[in-house]
């Protein structure tokens, strides 16, 4: 069986959920083969093992931390010359977007953005996208070289399936590009103690409707209830009601949760080009007229204010 070759995202060798999604999805066309980069990289040998990775390639270096996106690219390309696969799984961040762009133009190959789902096919992996504003879904897969695929998070569930995870080295050897940017300060992000937005499986989003910076508590209570990410539309966002990184949208970010529930967001095109994917979708809007209620599996009309209080009151009742 031909060999996949899937990029790690991981922090210091805690490997992040849409890498294990990624593996799973690896399994369905071939036998998963991981490559683990910069510090940590062989502490992920036992999470990628777990969860069906054949082999570990690692590759540890500063170059990695110290300078942008071009190192990884070269690590990546030589992890293809060494392993001849089927394909290159990336997960779907912006970093990981630019990375897999950069390496389908390096080794010759057509690539795949955002795809939602991966399946094998009689001419190499198909995959399934949400496209123009997730008004269409196509499936589509690469028709020269090795296919590179960027895969939204939370497109496939988690599934365990020990592996022999063997660790191996991998020889990079960096070009005169890998150091063009570096990296001259970090600051960490402050923590809320909730999920990272696009990976959560619950996202609770609020709008124009919950009306000021002050009312977004009572999102975030909900929000705190059931574990989930905290989102806005663009209108909180312009109106500087939330921090725009937790903006769900076409200019903000796109996710695709089990479960999603829009507070007083109307449904503009913009807003939903960036959660209509999500599985399960639940709206409360006092307008009945409001786009959003196209979409959804459950809609409420009715003024947030009385309904998101009593929706989370409940949900914490029935925790206690």
């Amino acid at each position: 069986m031909a060999e996949v070759l899937v990029y790690v995202d991981h922090v210091d060798g805690a490997v992040r959920k849409p890498t294990l999604e990624l593996l799973t999805l690896a399994r369905r066309i071939g036998e998963p083969v991981a490559v683990a980069l910069g510090a940590g990289a062989a502490g992920t040998a036992a999470a990628l093992a777990e969860h069906g990775a054949t082999r570990v390639l690692t590759h540890e270096a500063a170059e990695y931390a110290d300078y942008l996106v071009v190192p990884k690219v070269d690590a990546l390309q030589a992890a293809v010359e060494a392993v001849s696969p089927a394909a290159v799984l990336v997960p779907s961040s912006a970093e990981g977007k630019e990375i897999a762009a950069r390496l389908a133009l390096r080794i010759g190959s057509g690539i795949i953005t955002d795809a939602v789902d991966l399946e094998a096919g009689d001419s190499g992996p198909v995959a399934t996208q949400s496209v123009f504003a997730a008004s269409f879904t196509t499936r589509t897969r690469v028709s020269k070289g090795t296919p590179v695929v960027t895969v939204k998070p939370n497109s496939a569930a988690v599934e365990a399936a020990p592996a022999a995870g063997t660790v191996e080295a991998l020889a990079v050897t960096f070009g005169a590009l890998a150091t063009g940017t570096k990296v001259t300060a970090r600051t960490p992000r402050e923590s809320t103690g909730r999920p990272e937005l696009t990976e959560a499986a619950i996202v609770v989003s609020g709008g124009r409707g919950v009306n000021g910076t002050e009312n977004f508590g009572l999102i975030e209570a909900l929000a705190d209830s059931l574990g989930a990410a905290v989102g806005a539309s663009r209108a909180a966002v312009d109106a500087g009601w939330y921090p725009h990184t937790n903006q769900v949208g076409q200019t903000g970010k796109s996710v695709s949760p089990q479960l999603y529930i829009a507070n007083g967001i109307s449904g503009a095109i913009q807003h939903r080009a960036g959660m209509q994917t999500s599985k399960t979708i639940v709206a409360v809007n006092k307008d009945a007229e409001a786009p959003i209620f196209d979409l959804v599996d459950y809609g409420v009309v009715g003024d947030l204010f009385d309904v998101v209080p009593q929706l989370t009151e409940e949900i914490n009742t029935r925790k206690g």
